[in-house]
């Protein structure tokens, strides 16, 4: 293991030293983004928005940590064990730093912090040009190895500090802790933009719905109006649900307001925007069913926004179907927290199926609350659940399912949804690497 541990070190260092001279080379504008929520659809959705009119480049799926920032910059894979994948990784490094290159004007960087000191350490070395700090809850996922969510707080706050002079920070508006770095930052002389629902934000949403499909009475997407600029304009966005999306949407609005791309452009480019798997999509699901795949990760904050999305989905005759697995790192939280959800559960779905022995708290929070026992079912195995949910579900049921990254609830997505076949491109973790673990 010890081995493990400093070949990875020392790849480590390699691929930074070669990320740090390809940044000096190349000289491309950074947008690095950070928050506790809803981080890969913001960056995603920033994408989205600058590629119909910059080059760019993004972070490839969730590579947001000290080996993913510099495989980005690189334009590297993930090698995982592959010892001969990272040394092609450093060699072609190499190569972007001695020969001439095309490379890209503009890189969109995710950040995440697992540990202290994360993204303190990435703020470093990559200097943005414009920060992008999202919602950070009180109880943010990876909470487990920080003190507090005030932790958290402290380690992503790096990222605004690390801003060039002349740079952009793009905050939540909606809470006071992020709204806080806003005017700090503006205090130090940047410039500050700030996105949300609240009328003292920048670029503000409101009107926030469902759009439903008018033959078959499913949720198709949703849509809500975003206000720039003393100017209304009408978004709409497919094939997902939830309002998180919405804030990140909003986000690569204040971006792309701040490098002067057209708003009727960014706004057209939103609509033709795929949200990343695994977060908060609809996909058809077996006898008529629809199914919110929210199966990337989770955490209070991001379980009690599906929910409060599947709340507000209207169902007709089918009903709502919770099927929730363990929310980990949360470490002397566990419990409370997982106690909460099931308490909202009770208050929404008619069926839940949990999935994990913390997710087991959830149970007993949502039969604690009112649910009973016969509608609430638990599983040990993400792909069991699955399998047994297959002759529960009813045609117009809609079914949320969402778990932390290890319990792997997207096998229970596979067994529900309508075309298995498509799993490649539609789920999460479904890598060689992934699909080869228990």
């Amino acid at each position: 293991m010890w081995l493990k541990s400093l070949l990875k070190s020392v790849i480590v260092a390699i691929l930074t030293f070669e990320a740090k001279l390809v940044l000096r080379k190349y000289e491309p504008t950074i947008i690095a983004v950070t928050g506790s929520v809803g981080k890969t659809s913001t960056k995603d959705a920033i994408f989205s928005v600058l590629k119909r009119t910059h080059f760019v480049r993004k972070s490839a799926k969730t590579l947001n940590t000290d080996i993913g920032v510099p495989l980005t910059i690189l334009g590297c894979e993930n090698a995982w064990w592959n010892l001969w994948g990272w040394i092609k990784n450093m060699f072609d490094g190499l190569l972007l730093i001695i020969l001439p290159s095309s490379y890209p004007e503009w890189l969109v960087l995710e950040m995440g912090a697992d540990h202290p000191g994360d993204i303190k350490h990435l703020a470093s070395w990559v200097r943005p040009d414009i920060a992008v700090i999202g919602r950070i809850p009180d109880m943010p996922v990876h909470v487990e190895f920080f003190d507090s969510g005030e932790a958290v707080l402290r380690e992503k706050k790096h990222l605004a500090d690390a801003l060039l002079p002349q740079g952009t920070l793009v905050v939540y508006g909606d809470d006071k802790k992020t709204e806080a770095m806003g005017r700090e930052a503006k205090e130090a002389g940047k410039n500050v933009l700030s996105y949300g629902t609240d009328e003292h934000n920048t670029v503000r949403g409101s009107e926030l719905e469902m759009m439903v499909d008018r033959i078959g009475g499913r949720p198709t997407g949703m849509r809500f109006t975003a206000h720039v600029e003393g100017k209304e304009y009408p978004v709409l966005i497919y094939g997902t649900v939830g309002r998180q999306h919405m804030y990140a949407a909003l986000a690569a609005l204040a971006v792309s307001q701040a490098v002067g791309v057209n708003m009727a452009g960014a706004i057209e480019a939103l609509q033709s925007h795929e949200t990343p798997p695994g977060r908060m999509r609809l996909l058809p699901g077996i006898k008529g069913t629809t199914l919110i795949d929210d199966s990337y990760n989770s955490s209070p904050a991001a379980v009690d926004e599906a929910l409060g999305a599947l709340s507000h989905i209207p169902t007709g005759k089918g009903r709502k179907i919770a099927i929730l697995g363990d929310m980990l790192e949360l470490g002397k939280f566990s419990a409370e927290e997982h106690r909460a959800v099931g308490k909202k559960v009770a208050g929404i779905a008619h069926l839940l199926g949990t999935v994990g022995f913390r997710a087991r708290d959830i149970a007993d929070g949502a039969l604690s609350n009112g649910m009973k026992d016969n509608d609430v079912l638990q599983y040990e195995d993400s792909r069991k659940a699955g399998k047994e949910f297959e002759g529960l579900i009813k045609e117009g049921d809609i079914v949320l399912i969402k778990g932390s990254q290890s319990i792997r609830m997207e096998r229970t997505v596979e067994e529900l949804m309508a075309e298995p076949e498509k799993a490649e491109d539609l789920l999460v973790r479904q890598d060689p690497e992934w699909l080869r673990k228990a």
